[in-house]
């Protein structure tokens, strides 16, 4: 945790302050058990009513400045703990939105979120409890048995003996507990990433009837937890009586004692009731110590997972000076050199040995069966994932020395799931160019036949809800092609962005994409040849190899793959 620790350097004032007013707090309560036995001694046993009121006042008086202190330090906790959580918050979502695909692949999102949300909020608490803690129980402890050594030091003895044993009650339900603990939040983390994974495919689990399968799953999981949980009380509610019990013999040792110690004249009645409220104490304050141990160690647990996050470093990286994408006309608006990519190490190649070029101004069709490696090129040009071997090249230059926010910008992906943000369409569409005016914007919902969406829904003001879900398939791919041709891109890429239209729908988006005023370079990826065969050149892929390049004439007279994929098409329309 130690490495997350600098979120706090900002905070040191109240790091200090926090623990500081909490130990003031601690010397007024310690000082209440002598007022209280002066009340007794002086003024209740003589009736001197002058001593009874102001012993009053006095208690009075460290009440309300107690609350003051306490309330004080609470707030400098409190401060702390919050601005801790919200620098690591933002980092981490910085850092986490700097991983490439391979990394979010790797990690998981559901595990993400899971360190976004329960882990920060986890190492809040325990910032905060520490701050206030950490000091304040020992203190008293030790506090308590100074002052009732300072009033009576045989009885004091009781007092040694009582933290001994309270201390080793707690150490052993701690060590029973404490790895039970981190067991049901690693199961809770488990019925989470369950639970996300149910809600977002709810539609699905519906259609293949399998509720009560999904439920059978849930309830496995969730009894598991339920006896780690019971297991874990069970010892966390052994501490209470365990410790109460000892508490209460060590009173009645104390109070037998000091019967015997105020009949030889050596304590007074006040002594004895000042002894009895310092080991009540004693026990509030172990019991708060053991439940920050708990605290702590889960806090722990969500650090050294919060920091596996920060170790998992991005694996793409720019040269420190990064090349400009040329503007010359000869050079290739994109190029493959005997590329390859594997998505892990473990893993087979997605593709193999890919070379190919794409002129500029050029419509470039990329056609292949699913999982034959088409998403997998068009997702190496943008620099989505880095090749394994090769080169790929944009504008002339490897995208490696390429800065990536300027590659990104150059080259506009619309990817196969359309998704759109909880927002005004205008929002929306503005990620592709933040400076755009709505003439821009609506070009583009033009270009993208999208007009009769937008129109629909009131306009650009109009609203979309989180994930576009109240919006049918194919708006939510228009939407998505209109968000990207705001951005005017140099080369665009839509895979398999069309898959959701109508034939008619298909081909005027096509020929309204041929005819932009700007001439990308157009790369179309798809499944089905009628998306493509307009294309200048098409690119035949199977499994990860190329299999022919040439139009559409070309490619049905020479390319058995192409042919195959042509006729079943027209094959199941006749049918």
């Amino acid at each position: 945790m130690h490495e997350l620790l600098k979120y706090l350097k900002d905070y040191k004032k109240e790091c200090v302050l926090a623990p500081l007013f909490k130990m003031l707090e601690a010397v007024f309560e310690l000082t209440v058990p002598l007022v209280i036995a002066r009340m007794i001694d002086k003024g209740i046993r003589p009736d001197n009513r002058s001593v009874i009121t102001g012993s009053f006042v006095i208690l009075l008086c460290l009440a309300t400045v107690g609350l003051a202190v306490s309330v004080t330090a609470q707030y400098f906790a409190a401060k702390a703990a919050t601005g801790f959580s919200r620098g690591l918050r933002h980092d981490l979502f910085s850092h986490i939105l700097s991983f490439g695909f391979s990394e979010i692949d790797h990690i998981g999102t559901s595990t993400l979120i899971t360190r976004m949300t329960a882990d920060v909020n986890t190492l809040q608490n325990g910032v905060n409890m520490f701050l206030r803690l950490f000091l304040r129980s020992p203190f008293i402890v030790t506090g308590a048995m100074v002052m009732a050594f300072t009033i009576d030091s045989k009885s004091a003895l009781i007092f040694v003996g009582v933290i001994f044993a309270l201390s080793l009650v707690i150490f052993v339900v701690m060590k029973i507990n404490i790895p039970l603990l981190v067991k049901g939040q690693e199961k809770l983390d488990a019925i989470l990433r369950l639970v996300r994974q149910n809600l977002s495919g709810v539609r699905v689990i519906r259609a293949f009837v399998l509720e009560d399968a999904q439920v059978g799953e849930f309830e496995k999981n969730n009894s598991e937890l339920t006896g780690i949980s019971l297991v874990a009380g069970k010892v966390s509610g052994a501490l209470n009586p365990l410790t109460y019990v000892l508490v209460n013999i060590a009173i009645v040792m104390l109070v037998a004692t000091g019967d015997d110690r105020i009949r030889l004249g050596v304590l007074t009645t006040g002594a004895v009731v000042a002894l009895y409220n310092y080991m009540s104490q004693i026990l509030l304050e172990l019991i708060k110590f053991a439940n920050l141990i708990v605290t702590m160690n889960r806090s722990l647990a969500s650090a050294k997972r919060v920091s596996r996050i920060f170790e998992r470093k991005v694996s793409m990286t720019v040269s420190d000076d990064p090349a400009d994408i040329l503007e010359d006309a000869k050079v290739p608006a994109v190029e493959f050199k005997n590329v390859s990519l594997k998505y892990h190490e473990s893993a087979d190649d997605a593709i193999s040995d890919i070379t190919f070029a794409i002129r500029r101004g050029e419509s470039f069709g990329i056609i292949g069966g699913t999982g034959s490696g088409k998403t997998s090129i068009a997702n190496l040009i943008p620099r989505f994932y880095d090749a394994t071997a090769g080169e790929v090249f944009v504008g002339g230059i490897n995208v490696r020395d390429i800065d990536i926010a300027k590659l990104r910008k150059h080259v506009g992906t619309v990817m196969q799931t359309a998704v759109l943000f909880e927002g005004s369409i205008r929002d929306n569409l503005l990620w592709g160019n933040g400076e755009a005016s709505d003439d821009d914007i609506m070009e583009a919902v033009d270009a993208a036949v999208c007009t009769d969406v937008v129109k629909s829904k009131g306009g650009l003001d109009g609203m979309i809800e989180a994930r576009g879900r109240n919006l049918s398939g194919g708006q939510r791919q228009r939407l998505c092609i209109a968000r990207v041709l705001v951005g005017k891109p140099e080369i665009l890429i839509l895979d398999d962005a069309s898959s959701a239209l109508d034939y008619m729908t298909d081909k005027k988006l096509r020929e309204n994409i041929a005819n932009l005023s700007y001439h990308p370079t157009v790369i179309i990826i798809a499944q089905r040849t009628v998306s493509v065969e307009a294309c200048d050149r098409i690119l035949v892929v199977d499994d990860g190899n190329i299999e022919g390049i040439g139009t559409h004439t070309q490619l049905l007279e020479s390319c058995d793959v192409y042919k195959e994929i042509y006729t079943s098409i027209y094959r199941k329309e006749e049918g």
